[in-house]
């Protein structure tokens, strides 16, 4: 098992950032295999709180959505979505939440609205759903993405989720979450200088340069020390666990 795709290196990276958290807001695909990675190796408490109104999930398959009938079974409670958002995210309950998006900036500002104009988009995208509150009010965000420099740009199209906002906008407004701390990609990890609140790259995956990396960002990168890590890759364990239990049909983890 010493080849892996880049999906899997996303899923093994996410999911030793979760060592050590106890309560995960995760979407479908990547981030849920993550976290129930997570639950198999660095954080065995973890607990899966999904959208819908499910807390502590135990999917004893990969779920198709946030509705699937998978999520409730052997759940620790379900409730009405609006019990979740307002006792367990409004609450400041949830240490963790995972978002993507169709666009980031340097501050981790999200947009899944629109592709160009608002008024006279090129794209219209789905829309917030939950992310806006949960970027808001999860204690803290990461984000879980493909690299590419259509997705990562100087500036988005339209705010759905704030970031850092430019400035230090979060605390001037009152968010009570701090916002992006980790962004996992299918070349590198980056992470938040605490001041500026801009992204700085961290580390590069096997074979990738920081100029490759460069090349699929909108803006400067800053790169932290001066020169980045190298990511760890999956461990046979790991590979193992993705390939033979969470993800045996390979839907999310075979590019």
């Amino acid at each position: 098992m010493s080849d892996y795709t880049p999906s899997e290196l996303m899923i093994t990276s996410s999911a030793r950032a979760l060592a050590g958290e106890r309560v995960v807001f995760v979407g479908v695909g990547l981030p849920n295999i993550a976290c129930n990675l997570a639950r198999r190796t660095v954080a065995p408490d973890l607990e899966l709180v999904y959208e819908s109104g499910v807390f502590g999930a135990r999917p004893a398959r990969l779920p198709l959505s946030i509705g699937d009938p998978t999520l409730v079974s052997g759940a620790t409670l379900a409730c009405p979505m609006s019990d979740l958002f307002m006792y367990y995210l409004q609450g400041g309950r949830i240490e963790v939440a995972f978002l993507g998006a169709a666009q980031v900036d340097r501050y981790g500002n999200l947009n899944s609205t629109v592709i160009g104009d608002y008024h006279r988009p090129r794209v219209r995208l789905p829309g917030s759903g939950g992310a806006c509150e949960i970027a808001i009010h999860a204690q803290k965000i990461f984000l879980i993405m493909p690299l590419s420099r259509r997705a990562f740009v100087d500036q988005i199209d339209f705010c759905t989720s704030p970031g850092h906002l430019p400035g230090g906008g979060r605390a001037a407004l009152g968010m009570p979450g701090a916002g992006p701390r980790l962004v996992v990609t299918d070349k590198a990890i980056f992470h938040f200088d605490a001041g500026s609140g801009e992204m700085v790259l961290s580390s590069v995956h096997p074979g990738v340069t920081v100029d490759g990396v460069q090349a699929e960002v909108g803006w400067p990168l800053k790169v932290a020390g001066g020169a980045p890590a190298t990511t760890e890759p999956p461990t046979p364990e790991e590979l193992r666990l993705i390939r033979e239990e969470l993800d045996p049909g390979g839907a999310y983890t075979r590019r």
